[in-house]
């Protein structure tokens, strides 16, 4: 474990941009190296609001969407959106995409699909390198303010599924892995990550790799059980091949059945022991498949055994499950996390 690894939170104090950007400086002075945040309109105010305050009032933490989708806004408003912040410090923001997924179903729509996350990586590329952009249009277009020539704004796309991961690999900076715990899951993972980049002439080791794990942060071994398997339900509701990559069984109801009992997911329910009664049938190596979960101690052992498996992870988001509170159990979670993983690792 010779690399440095880079730690992140995606998540903070969301209730306006001066709780937000106070507790990004407590953040950076804990010695966390990115923070991001989410964007999803009915539950978090306007991100990009959040991170032009927060990014004037630190120093060295850096700042990412985690994630922006082109359902709920078109690819050349987040372009532009991004282009401004990163104005206020070049090189302190990250562009994190997805295809939406909790976000655009809380609205009704769709997730995007890979062909529309593809062309909508393109599109924002290209006019953060201020190009003319063909868009059939009479004249091509063009972002007139983007700031390209210190360098733009770096492209993540977050993703589990492994047509989007050899995608992320043939287009993408980095990509943030969200496929659980289990090592054959996380190899494999970056193993289409490197094949699309072979597809696309690039050199693998070009493209970052973020790890995020859900993280359940709990010394009630009885709940964080419960709290578990509600995580692992969560990844079979949108990719169910990570259990089959991973040699688990699904021996239950159809998940269909049990989706419309748990709103919005299997991974937001606002009580996720309930949920994870919903899926009691589930194993214990399911259970410890798809998250850090424990107490300190026994997250710190998971983590060190993934780190020492030689995967090429550059940053790691431990994202909490269920979400903390905000003021004391925010805090207790970043603060005991920044006091031990960090201080391990680094």
């Amino acid at each position: 474990m010779g690399k440095h690894i880079l730690f992140g939170l995606n998540r903070s104090d969301f209730r306006s941009p001066a709780h937000f950007s106070a507790d990004a400086k407590r953040l950076e002075a804990s010695g966390w190296d990115y923070l991001f945040i989410p964007c999803s309109p009915l539950l978090i105010k306007d991100p990009y609001v959040m991170l032009a305050e927060a990014i004037k009032q630190t120093s060295t933490i850096r700042f990412g969407t985690l994630i922006e989708n082109p359902i709920m806004r078109n690819p050349a408003v987040i372009a532009g959106s991004i282009a401004t912040i990163d104005d206020l410090d070049p090189g302190r923001v990250t562009l994190g995409l997805g295809v939406g997924d909790t976000a655009v179903r809380l609205m009704g729509k769709k997730p995007a699909t890979v062909k529309q996350l593809h062309e909508a990586t393109n599109t924002i590329r290209s006019l953060l390198d201020g190009d003319d952009l063909d868009v059939t249009a009479a004249r091509p277009a063009k972002l007139r303010h983007s700031n390209s020539s210190p360098g733009r704004p770096p492209i993540w796309i977050a993703t589990q599924g492994p047509k989007t991961l050899r995608m992320a690999g043939q287009i993408a900076d980095g990509v943030f892995v969200r496929v659980g715990t289990h090592p054959d899951n996380l190899n494999k993972a970056v193993e289409q990550v490197h094949l699309g980049a072979r597809d696309a002439g690039r050199q693998p080791e070009d493209i970052k790799i973020a790890a995020v794990f859900h993280t359940i942060l709990e010394d009630d071994q009885a709940r964080c059980a419960l709290i578990s398997r509600s995580a692992a339900a969560g990844y079979f509701e949108y990719t169910p091949s990570l259990f089959e990559s991973a040699g688990l069984e699904w021996n239950g109801p159809p998940i269909e059945e049990l989706k419309s009992r748990v709103w919005p997911d299997f991974h937001h329910a606002s009580d996720l022991e309930e949920a994870g009664h919903e899926v009691s049938f589930l194993s214990d190596e399911a259970a410890d498949a798809f998250a850090l979960n424990g107490s300190i101690s026994k997250i710190m052992d998971q983590l060190s055994d993934i780190l020492a498996g030689g995967l090429p992870i550059d940053l790691v988001i431990p994202h909490p499950m269920p979400t903390p509170s905000v003021g004391g159990d925010l805090s207790r979670y970043s603060d005991t996390l920044a006091t031990n993983l960090l201080n391990k690792f680094r």
